[in-house]
């Protein structure tokens, strides 16, 4: 196991380090802990597995867990890394599935995390590192404009149902 960055906080350190298998349930169960996850989340645990698989198999996708030094998950993110034609054909970083354990919130945790993935963007060549955050989010906004994020687009999003 490669821990790419130790992160201390009030003297504890925890581990930023790429997700494995094992992690899933844990960072799902992050991913759920909020009342719009609640709704999203809850599929059987081949899907979430799978979809470990292919994430994981990709070098545009970084998969990140952020363990206590007892060894327990207590945050998650999601990096993908895209080519694109705009920009001169730049490169930027994707931020999805941020999530921190409620018990290591409001501690600056969180901002290190975040800080981490920046600096992993900016090693692999990024020009930008852009997220979306649901609307209801307010506080998330905050935290996000306060690392230097600026809300400069508007998202919008179609769901798709599968049959």
């Amino acid at each position: 196991m490669t821990i790419l960055r130790v992160l201390t906080v009030g003297g504890e350190e925890f581990s930023v380090r790429r997700a494995r298998r094992a992690d899933v349930p844990d960072m799902v169960g992050l991913l759920a802990d909020d009342p719009l996850g609640r709704d999203r989340e809850g599929a059987e645990q081949s899907a979430y597995d799978a979809a470990f698989s292919e994430i994981d198999a990709s070098e545009e996708q970084l998969l990140a867990c952020l363990t206590a030094s007892s060894g327990a998950v207590v945050g998650t993110l999601q990096l993908t890394f895209i080519r694109g034609l705009s920009r001169g054909g730049a490169l930027r970083g994707q931020l999805e599935a941020v999530r921190v354990h409620r018990s290591c919130r409001d501690r600056g945790l969180g901002g290190l995390f975040i800080q981490w993935a920046i600096d992993e963007c900016r090693a692999r060549g990024c020009e930008l590192v852009q997220l979306t955050s649901d609307r209801s989010r307010i506080d998330a906004h905050r935290f996000y404009e306060r690392l230097g994020f600026v809300g400069s687009h508007r998202g919008l999003k179609l769901g798709l149902a599968l049959s």
